[in-house]
């Protein structure tokens, strides 16, 4: 029995939900319009201001899928209300980024800058050393942010690279010194 799969999605003022189909969801808000379209197995149903996720008790996986779908509802409404953000640093001598309209300029290392296309829905946000990738789709987003991180990981004897805020990078010795003989 899933957990999170049992709790209703409250829905807050300003945000509209429709459903096509019993298995697409869309949420419409101030910030954007989202859809989502659950698993075989899985409905969802709108019951006094709340989405309530069930599953079809006659298939073997959709126990399995309940409280994903129910997650991903949830993360379509805080999305359309609040939107969802992620934020990278670069660290390293003469790493930089730009911005050039909604298109983001790496300089990190390479013998040429690094334009990053914003996706549809995606904004790109530059200040000193940090790059903010915000939107509604909080998977969009995350896609956005492993890409961008993916142009230099960060290396760990110097630790230089583009890594999330928060990401603690485990560093290694270099070379023990050459001239020591046993």
């Amino acid at each position: 029995m899933s957990r999170i799969g049992k709790k209703p999605i409250p829905i807050p003022e300003g945000v509209e939900v429709i459903f096509l189909d019993p298995r697409i969801v869309t949420v419409r808000g101030p910030k954007e319009s989202l859809s989502v379209s659950l698993p075989r197995g899985v409905s969802a149903a709108l019951a006094d201001n709340v989405v309530v996720v069930t599953p079809d008790a006659r298939l073997k996986n959709a126990g399995a899928l309940w409280g994903l779908s129910r997650q991903l509802v949830a993360n379509a409404v805080v999305g359309v209300t609040q939107g969802f953000s992620k934020i990278l640093t670069l660290e390293g001598i003469g790493y930089r980024a730009a911005l050039e309209g909604s298109t983001l300029v790496l300089s990190v290392g390479f013998s040429h800058p690094v334009r990053v296309e914003a996706f549809q829905g995606i904004t790109f946000a530059v200040e000193k050393n940090a790059v903010t990738i915000s939107g509604a789709d909080k998977q969009l987003v995350g896609q956005v942010a492993a890409s961008i991180r993916e142009i230099r990981k960060p290396e760990p004897y110097k630790g230089k690279g583009i890594r999330y805020i928060n990401e603690v990078v485990r560093r290694k010795a270099g070379k023990k010194a050459a001239g020591v003989i046993k």
